[in-house]
């Protein structure tokens, strides 16, 4: 099975948490941590930098390291390191989601709060990571 390497940013914002709704392919209309794949000779971070960039507009900082996922989808093995960020520079403009919602701890909880959003299998043990550790 193939293994696809990739990075997610956890972005935080006065108390809140970025989550975006992919806009296409197999899993289009989940919520995730935005991202992307890691390209040859490249670290997490660095892909991680250019990912939102090109994706989003925004220059993010990469604050700290959150956990690593490793999960089995049915096409795919995914292997992605999650890292908590913030904007350092410009606003989010989403050139390839079709939403996002700035969630609070308590909404990143599948199912529940008004802002509950339906999480990706590999997104929702970050969302797990995150929610043991906290947001400062």
């Amino acid at each position: 099975m193939k293994t696809i390497r990739v990075a997610a940013a956890v972005i935080i914002s006065e108390g809140k948490i970025l989550a975006t709704q992919r806009g296409y392919g197999p899993y289009k209309d989940g919520w995730e941590f935005p991202g992307g794949k890691l390209e040859p000779g490249e670290t997490p971070q660095a892909a991680l930098i250019r990912e939102i960039r090109e994706e989003m507009t925004a220059e993010i900082r990469i604050r700290d390291f959150l956990t690593h996922v490793e999960y089995e989808y049915p096409e795919f093995h995914l292997s992605m390191d999650c890292f908590l960020c913030e904007i350092a520079a410009g606003k989010i403009v989403l050139l390839e989601h079709e939403n996002a919602r700035w969630l609070t701890l308590e909404e990143l909880k599948e199912g529940t709060g008004a802002g509950a959003v339906a999480w990706l299998p590999a997104d929702q043990e970050a969302v797990r990571a995150l929610l043991q550790r906290g947001i400062k």
